[in-house]
């Protein structure tokens, strides 16, 4: 398609304006040379013209016969290649250097032009002159003067075939450099186009393509320091992209299928115990427990695929109002109060003020707040500690959740933004479905707010997240 399209538009373009280029340059260098040659020639006819009028003032006078001007200008004319008359002031031809016209002796010539002559102007014509000769002529005249008086003219007709019978050659060479020119230029617009546009262009398609059919890993391999080269890195970057959406992609798949395969085994199992009588009939109540922790366990899971995709898709809506962020967390200290009582943690709420607003979503302020703070309990050891701080600097709310559990290795705290990302898989696998910190992160970001981890030396884990000030 890079071929049959913008390859054969690029050199039939550059091929065209370069044709136009000399072709108007061999047409001026032609003009100029035709001009060129003329003035030379005039140049040369001046110069032989005062050796004319001196013989014809000469014959004039009686100092040398009729033969004798004759001889030279017959001389002369074969020199130049021309026809020479000399005509009286009266504009009478007394002489012409070619016998086959001296049937025009005595005759009168020339009359129109002799007020020019006189003045001491020369005449100068192109074209036919009547009957005389069969062909274009250029015809120029020179006035004779002698002591200031007018004693005629000197008329020279070149045939206009003879004058330009020499510049034919050179318009040969002019023309034919213009389209050895032209067509060398298609050669080389040909190789450049091929190796600096076309090629790389070829190569990124077929990348392109290739990527388009799933091959992520392919890359582009053209060093150039120009727009191409340019177009290639940033098309290379994109290509590093996919490929690690691809990755992302699949691992996401791979996660979200062990995630669902895990309870739908678990149910499927329990299930079928039961209704084949494997699983005794006072140990049903037990197994249908088992069963609906991990309904619930899928259900949550779902929840947050969904809320999960929601945001990523934009299609997650929030309700911006004034909220009374200390009562909210109040609140979900108490949702969690038997949990709390069951691991025996010392939970410290400890807030700013009595009151304070803040900007946020009703719903998605709550999912937050439990998220972390169930995060924190899930961690904690056993009558451990859970801090709860509020604080306003500015025009921001900080809120930081802190447990002494066990912290999180270096390599792990850049890792537990990432879906289904556990730290501790073992322990907990059946609870966690790795996706509350990446929604919680997810929220913030869209409400325009941050949140960010860190380990307390030696203590414990710290969550702490903003909310606008109203």
């Amino acid at each position: 398609m890079i071929k049959k399209g913008l390859f054969s538009k690029m050199v039939a373009t550059f091929t065209l304006i370069i044709s136009i280029s000399f072709i108007i340059i061999a047409t001026f260098l032609s003009y100029w040379f035709e001009g060129y040659y003329f003035q030379q020639r005039k140049a040369q006819i001046n110069s032989e013209s005062g050796i004319i009028g001196k013989a014809a003032v000469e014959y004039l006078e009686g100092d040398i016969s009729s033969y004798r001007l004759r001889e030279i200008l017959t001389y002369i004319g074969n020199y130049l290649a021309t026809d020479i008359w000399l005509l009286d002031n009266y504009g009478y031809v007394y002489s012409v250097s070619n016998d086959k016209q001296k049937k025009l002796i005595e005759k009168q010539v020339f009359t129109n032009e002799l007020e020019e002559l006189r003045k001491g102007n020369s005449v100068e014509k192109r074209g036919a002159y009547g009957n005389i000769f069969v062909v274009p002529v250029h015809t120029y005249g020179m006035p004779i003067f002698y002591n200031g008086t007018f004693k005629g003219a000197i008329v020279m007709h070149t045939s206009i075939n003879e004058i330009r019978g020499p510049l034919k050659k050179v318009y040969e060479i002019i023309w034919a450099s213009a389209v050895l020119a032209i067509i060398a230029s298609c050669f080389v617009i040909y190789y450049f186009s091929q190796r600096i546009i076309i090629r790389p262009l070829a190569q990124i398609n077929y990348v392109a393509d290739k990527i388009s059919k799933g091959e992520v890993d392919k890359r582009v391999n053209i060093n150039s320091k120009d727009e191409i080269g340019a177009l290639a890195e940033s098309f290379n970057s994109m290509a590093d992209s996919l490929e690690k959406i691809e990755n992302n992609r699949r691992e996401f798949i791979s996660n979200v299928s062990h995630e669902i395969r895990s309870p739908i085994t678990s149910i499927k199992g329990f299930v079928s115990g039961m209704l084949d009588g494997i699983i005794p009939k006072e140990k049903e109540r037990y197994y249908l427990g088992i069963v609906y922790k991990e309904i619930q366990r899928l259900t949550r899971l779902v929840n947050d695929l969904l809320d999960l995709s929601a945001i990523e898709a934009g299609e997650f809506n929030l309700r911006i109002e004034e909220l009374e962020l200390n009562e909210f967390i109040r609140l979900s200290v108490i949702k969690f109060e038997t949990k709390i009582k069951d691991k025996k943690i010392n939970v410290n709420v400890c807030l700013d003020d009595e009151d304070l607003f803040v900007a946020a979503d009703r719903d998605r302020l709550v999912q937050i707040i439990t998220n972390l703070l169930d995060n924190a309990i899930k961690y904690v050891n056993e009558g451990g500690n859970v801090k709860i701080n509020t604080t306003k600097r500015g025009k921001k709310a900080y809120v930081s959740i802190f447990n002494d559990g066990p912290c999180i290795s270096e390599q792990d705290l850049k890792k537990i933004w990432q879906r289904f990302y556990k730290e501790d898989k073992a322990r907990s696998s059946k609870v966690s479905t790795g996706l509350g910190l990446p929604i919680v992160r997810s929220i913030l970001t869209k409400l325009g707010e941050d949140i960010w981890v860190e380990n307390v030396k030696n203590k414990g884990v710290k969550f702490t997240f903003t909310l606008t000030l109203i």
